[in-house]
């Protein structure tokens, strides 16, 4: 059950503690060498509380949602020096996890040895198996995006669809807009028919791209690629590249095409938004010039039915703020509408709003 690295893509790395902490946390407590990993790590989530275990969750994998739900449902009372014990387990994983990160293996084992002795620091390293697994690639995930590119963009696009497909949406988008049109489409589709890699292949760009390489822990075939990742890249592009390319993936691939839309969010999807959440997303603090720029570039029924969800007050303040700022250059109102875009994406994770996928489908009756 990966929790650890939903609560570190939630809240960053744990902060390194020093030795001296670790003892502290490493007090005598409740024996819970007899739990399981998922009634852990629903204990964990039940103390942590409703908030942070929904930020948790948009970590994790469907199967680990459902297995970790069911769980937490069938968990009634939970004494305190329970609770404490496994907070505290958590907590010296955490630490682990950070000096692995800042030093490796064996600077984590030393530190822990010496705080914990040799016995419980072999038992923490292990319970990290999945977590100390070296991701390809994340020896260029500190580099700037340009130098990157400068390395890989004459490569074959099947090797840069891989490279982008490890590395963070950010940093893949900031390439992706980069390259040619023709090479962009191309990318993205390999991107999206990516399924599993074999470590060969894997181990063959990284030499390419890297003279000393982290090993390869994974022995099995690494899961990578993907709609949701081509869709998380191109949520995070401009405007222009992300039309081109679902443009030239439409002539290519329909199919495919269809399937990455369904799965993205822009700002004329709002017709696709109940007008309640609509008016949910109007009480986030949306700036009201921010909000006129945005219409300025949407379709009719955008703004008609943005206007039917506010006062009869503020749609004509609204109206006024356009017509009184004149024309407005289409990068401002994109970098509007993607401040919008964004709010909306947040309260739809968070489950404040519902947004219909493909026709509606997926809306709650």
């Amino acid at each position: 059950m990966s929790v650890v690295t939903g609560v570190d893509n939630m809240m960053g790395a744990a902060p390194p503690g020093m030795v001296d902490e670790i003892v502290a946390a490493g007090r005598p407590m409740a024996d819970i060498s007899g739990l399981k990993g998922k009634e852990k790590a629903a204990i964990l989530l039940i103390t942590l509380g409703p908030e942070k275990s929904a930020a948790i969750f948009k970590h994790l994998k469907e199967e680990e949602i459902e297995t970790l739900t069911l769980e937490i449902a069938n968990t009634n009372l939970i004494m305190p020096d329970i609770k404490e014990a496994v907070l505290n387990e958590f907590y010296q994983i955490c630490i682990a996890q950070q000096y692995i990160t800042e030093g490796g293996i064996q600077h984590a084992k030393a530190i822990l040895e010496r705080a914990l002795g040799g016995e419980r620091a072999m038992e923490i390293i292990s319970k990290l198996t999945v977590a100390l697994k070296a991701r390809p690639f994340d020896f260029i995930k500190k580099a700037d995006a340009s130098q990157i590119l400068n390395f890989i963009q004459s490569e074959h696009p099947q090797v840069i669809a891989l490279i982008l497909s490890y590395l963070r949406p950010a940093q893949a988008s900031s390439i992706l807009i980069e390259l040619s049109p023709e090479k962009q489409a191309d990318v993205a589709r390999r991107i999206a028919l990516m399924d599993r890699t074999s470590p060969d292949v894997i181990k063959e760009v990284e030499r390419a791209l890297e003279k000393k390489l982290s090993s390869l822990m994974l022995e099995d075939y690494a899961t990578v690629g993907g709609v949701d990742s081509v869709v998380e890249i191109l949520n995070s592009v401009d405007r222009s590249t992300e039309k081109n390319i679902l443009e030239i993936l439409e002539a290519e691939d329909s199919d495919l095409s269809e399937e990455i839309r369904k799965k993205m969010f822009v700002f004329d999807d709002i017709t696709n938004i109940a007008g309640r959440d609509i008016q949910r997303v109007l009480r986030e603090g949306i700036d009201n010039r921010d909000l006129a720029i945005a219409l300025k570039g949407a379709s009719g029924e955008v703004k008609e039915l943005i206007f039917a969800n506010m006062s009869k007050r503020l749609a004509a303040m609204i109206e006024e703020e356009m017509d009184f700022m004149g024309p407005v250059r289409k990068s401002d109102v994109e970098e509007a509408q993607q401040k919008i875009v964004g709010i909306i994406r947040r309260l739809q994770d968070t489950g404040d709003i519902v947004v219909a996928r493909g026709g509606g489908d997926d809306l709650i009756v």
